[in-house]
C-alpha cells in the first residue's frame, strides 16, 4: 500500500474523485494546504464531508512558498514516509513537481510543469518545437499590447499567462476591447490562493472551428492516447464550455490528427510523466494546438471516459505518482458515449425557481433512465456573471449504450430546465 502525499486540490469534482481513486487503486494518502478552512467552506454534493478530510493526515503548512516548501515536505518525509506527490490543482502543479524532484519521487518534471503551467512559456516552448498553433504575441503593459494586437490583427484572443478555468480569457475584436480585456485581466495581484500574478498576457490569433481535447497518459512507456472528447462553449466574447461528449464523434482522420498532435505537444513541453489534458481546435487549415493541461481533465470529463471505457484518470494519476504503471486496457461498460451538460447561468443574480418549461420539478431530470448524474441549483442560489468555467450552477450527465447520442440528449434535457431570477418576479431569466 503507498501513501500519497496530496498538495492541495481544487474543491470541485477532482476532490472527490482523487481521493475516491486513491482509495479504489488499494493506497492511502496525506493532505497539506495551507488553509484547511478552503475546503470546509464548499462540500461537494453527495458527501457529508469534505472528502480530502477523509485524509489519514492533514497537514498544514505555505504551500505557496516554493523555495522552503521541498525543505519543509522533506521533514515531513522523514517522519510520514511518502511514496509519491501528487495534485489536481493546476496552481500547485508547479509546486508538486519540484517537491517530487527534490524527494526523488516520480514526476513530470519541475522544469517542464513549470513550463507547462504558464501558458506564455508553453506556448514559446511549443512554437519552438514546430507544434502547430496560433499566431502570438506576449507583452506586459497596455502600449505593448496595443502595438502587437495591431500587428497580429483583430479579432484575437487575450489571455492571463498565469489563471486557470478560462478566467478573463476573452475575444476581442477592436481596441477598446482589447484595453478592457487586458484592464481586467491584469487588475488583480493576486490569483484564487493568494499566490502573486504575473503581469503579462497573451495575445493569440483567434482560431476557428469545433474545439476537442485529447486525454491522455504519459509513463516509461511512452504516450499513450485515451481518447478524445468533444467540447461545446458559450457566452462569448467569454470562452465558457458548456459541454462535453466522450467519445467526439470525429471522422477517423480528425481525431488522429488531433491525437497527434497532442502526443506531440507534451513530447515538446518536455512532460515525462503524468496525466494531460490538451486541448485542440479542429480549424479548416488543420488541428491547432490551444493549451496542455498536465492533470486530469476537470468538468467531470474523467467521469465520461470511464463510463465508456472504464479507464480511470484520477486513479492513473495517482498511479503514475508512486511510479506504478495504470491500467489502460478498455472494457466493455454498456456506455457508447457518455456526456454533460454544464449548467451555465444566463447571467448574475440570485435563482426563485428552478423548474421544468411546461411544468413539473427540476429534479424529475435525475430520474431518467439515462440521466447517471443530476446537479441542481436550489431556489436562492446566488449566480455569478457566467464569464469563466467558475460559473456553473450544476450538471447533468447521460449516457447512451447505442451510440454517440449522449450529448444531443443532455442539451435536450438542459434545454427543458428553467431559471427564474428572484429579483424579476414572474419573468424567465433570458
Amino acid at each position: 500500500m503507498g501513501h500519497l502525499l496530496v498538495i492541495e486540490s481544487w474543491v470541485g469534482a477532482m476532490s472527490s474523485l482523487l481521493p475516491r481513486a486513491i482509495r479504489e487503486s488499494g493506497h492511502r494518502f496525506s493532505f497539506l494546504t495551507r488553509d484547511l478552512g478552503h475546503y470546509l467552506r464548499r462540500t461537494p454534493p453527495g458527501h457529508a464531508v469534505h472528502p480530502l478530510l477523509a485524509a489519514e493526515n492533514l497537514l498544514t503548512a505555505e504551500t505557496n512558498d516554493l523555495a522552503a516548501l521541498p525543505g519543509r515536505v522533506a521533514a515531513l518525509h522523514a517522519v510520514l514516509g511518502f511514496d509519491g506527490v501528487v495534485s489536481s490543482c493546476d496552481y500547485y502543479l508547479p509546486a508538486v513537481a519540484a517537491v517530487a524532484e527534490h524527494l526523488g519521487l516520480p514526476g513530470a518534471g519541475a522544469e517542464a510543469t513549470a513550463r507547462a503551467c504558464r501558458k506564455d512559456l508553453a506556448r514559446a516552448a511549443l512554437a519552438a518545437a514546430g507544434v502547430p498553433g496560433p499566431r502570438f504575441a506576449v507583452t506586459t503593459g497596455w502600449p505593448e499590447t496595443a502595438a502587437a494586437a495591431a500587428e497580429l490583427g483583430y479579432p484575437l484572443v487575450l489571455k492571463p499567462v498565469d489563471l486557470c478555468a478560462g478566467m478573463f480569457v476573452r475575444r476581442v475584436a477592436t481596441e477598446a476591447e482589447l484595453r478592457a480585456a487586458h484592464a481586467a485581466a491584469t487588475a488583480a495581484a493576486g490569483n484564487a490562493r493568494q499566490q502573486p500574478r504575473v503581469r503579462a498576457v497573451l495575445l493569440e490569433e483567434l482560431l476557428t472551428g469545433p474545439e476537442v481535447s485529447v486525454e491522455t497518459v504519459t509513463s516509461g512507456a511512452g504516450t499513450a492516447v485515451v481518447g478524445v472528447t468533444d467540447k461545446s462553449l458559450t457566452g462569448a466574447p467569454f470562452f465558457v464550455e458548456s459541454g462535453h461528449m466522450f467519445p467526439a464523434a470525429l471522422p477517423e482522420p480528425e481525431r488522429a490528427a488531433a491525437a497527434e498532435l497532442a502526443v506531440a505537444a507534451v513530447a515538446a513541453l518536455g512532460l515525462r510523466l503524468g496525466v494531460a489534458h490538451t486541448e485542440v481546435r479542429l480549424t479548416p487549415a488543420g488541428p491547432r494546438l490551444v493549451e496542455v493541461n498536465p492533470r486530469p481533465a476537470g468538468n467531470r470529463i474523467t467521469e465520461l471516459v470511464r463510463r465508456v471505457t472504464g479507464i480511470d484518470l484520477p486513479m492513473a494519476h495517482a498511479r503514475l505518482a508512486l511510479g506504478e504503471e495504470p491500467e489502460l486496457e478498455p472494457v466493455e461498460t454498456g456506455a457508447a458515449s457518455a456526456a454533460i451538460g454544464l449548467i451555465v447561468p444566463p447571467r448574475a443574480g440570485r435563482l426563485g425557481a428552478v423548474r421544468l418549461r411546461g411544468g413539473g420539478a427540476a429534479a424529475e431530470l435525475g430520474a431518467l433512465p439515462e440521466v447517471v448524474e443530476a446537479v441542481l441549483p436550489e431556489p436562492g442560489t446566488v449566480a455569478g456573471e457566467p464569464t469563466s468555467n467558475n460559473a456553473y450552477l450544476g450538471h447533468l450527465m447521460v449516457v447512451d449504450g447505442a451510440g454517440a447520442g449522449a450529448r444531443r440528449r443532455a442539451e435536450e434535457l438542459l434545454d427543458r430546465l428553467e431559471l427564474r431570477y428572484a429579483e424579476l418576479a414572474g419573468a424567465v431569466a433570458p
